[in-house]
């Protein structure tokens, strides 16, 4: 595959991604119905919303901007450790193991993003 092209799928995939975050973090910051239902159907308290959406807004912020490559790279961490947190979650509130696996096209699509990110730097490492 050519740069170029790596490039594009790249940018997509990411801001594919970093907007679902926002959406999901500006939704838990600003407390709607549904985001305090899930929170109470997982036997967490309401305020963890706030903490969790305020790290989602700035994780995203953080894979979208290009010149701090370790904070991005502690932004894809710590969605990989809200995934497993989701996943775990809803497995241990009794809603099954399907339904707990709903996170992986959220981790197919944050991995995607990372590798090809990863791909970028190498070539631009090369040239």
């Amino acid at each position: 595959m050519k740069q170029k092209t790596i490039k594009v799928i790249y940018w997509a995939v990411t801001i594919l991604f970093s907007l679902f975050m926002l959406f999901s973090g500006v939704s838990e910051v600003m407390q709607t119905k549904q985001a305090a239902e899930i929170m109470k159907h997982l036997g967490y308290p309401i305020y963890v919303n706030t903490i969790i959406g305020v790290a989602k807004i700035l994780g995203a912020i953080a894979i979208l901007q290009w010149k701090f490559r370790t904070i991005k790279e502690w932004a894809y961490a710590g969605f990989t450790i809200d995934f497993i947190g989701a996943g775990a979650s809803i497995y241990f509130a009794g809603d099954g193991i399907l339904k707990a696996l709903s996170v992986i096209p959220f981790f197919v699509v944050m991995f995607s993003s990372y590798l090809l990110w990863k791909k970028v730097e190498k070539v631009k490492k090369s040239e």
